[in-house]
């Protein structure tokens, strides 16, 4: 979904699957204007929405565009590892700059690669969305919970708790989460409520594995925050299990609903 200062730009279609666009860069749009799109992806077809719109802006006199893009697309295609691999992320990276927006905002990138790529980035830490679901949950006998040693460094600093966190056991030959070992202050885990924080959940294999060693080593309740939610969250065991009480996110990529997963408003 794009916006243009908060209106939801209507992507029509011609007979042949071309994009019709139609914004009309009136009086109201006066050359000091600063205007802010927003891009709330959904597919990679937004992307060309996105160019012909920010061209069409500017070539009509708007000077100052910024771009709200919480999720960054390709953000898993962050290096390359042999000669096949394509570099997705980079070339992304390389249109967005194209259109020299004046900012480019996004929400805890996957990646450092990401903010190395993008000009004019600013980053956004979820650290009051974090804040917000403490408040949900209730912060009484709260332990935090890092998927791994990097979530560890990244968000640690964002809530003034005692954490752990996690060592996954992975097949490097197909890439499978096999479980993970606990590290840290392991000894509060039993009889605590666990909240588990990342960037980013596709089907949740994880957190799945997460939740099932921290429930083994006697935690109370478990919750879950990331993010940046995909659809497919919706057909892993991180839902099914049921050993998450709630998954908590953004509405940065998640567009359908479930009981069992709340949108919180993103700051």
């Amino acid at each position: 979904m794009i916006k243009l200062d908060g209106r939801v730009v209507n992507l029509g279609h011609f007979p042949d699957g071309t994009l019709l666009i139609k914004e009309n860069v009136s009086r109201d749009y006066e050359a000091e204007r600063s205007v802010t799109i927003n891009w709330k992806y959904e597919n990679d077809g937004e992307l060309v929405a996105l160019i012909y719109l920010t061209r069409h802006l500017k070539e009509h006199g708007v000077k100052t565009v910024h771009l709200n893009m919480p999720y960054i697309p390709n953000a898993r295609q962050d290096r390359v590892k042999s000669d096949e691999d394509v570099f997705t992320l980079k070339y992304f990276a390389e249109v967005i700059n194209s259109l020299n927006f004046d900012s480019v905002t996004v929400l805890d990138p996957h990646s450092v690669v990401s903010e190395a790529l993008i000009d004019r980035v600013i980053i956004k830490t979820p650290a009051k969305n974090i804040e917000k679901v403490l408040a949900k949950i209730g912060e009484e006998n709260i332990l935090m919970f890092y998927p791994d040693e990097g979530a560890m460094k990244r968000y640690s600093s964002m809530a003034d708790k005692p954490y752990v966190f996690g060592m996954k056991k992975r097949d490097w030959a197909t890439g499978q989460i096999n479980g993970l070992d606990v590290a840290g202050a392991t000894e509060l885990i039993d009889g605590s409520r666990v909240l588990i924080v990342d960037d980013i959940c596709s089907r949740g294999g994880t957190f799945y594995h997460s939740a099932k060693k921290l429930k083994e080593l006697g935690a109370k309740e478990v919750y879950l925050y990331v993010s940046h939610c995909e659809n497919t969250i919706l057909e892993g065991e991180v839902l099914s299990s049921g050993l998450i009480e709630k998954v908590y996110t953004t509405d940065s990529l998640l567009t359908r609903e479930d009981e069992r997963i709340e949108v919180i408003e993103n700051e």
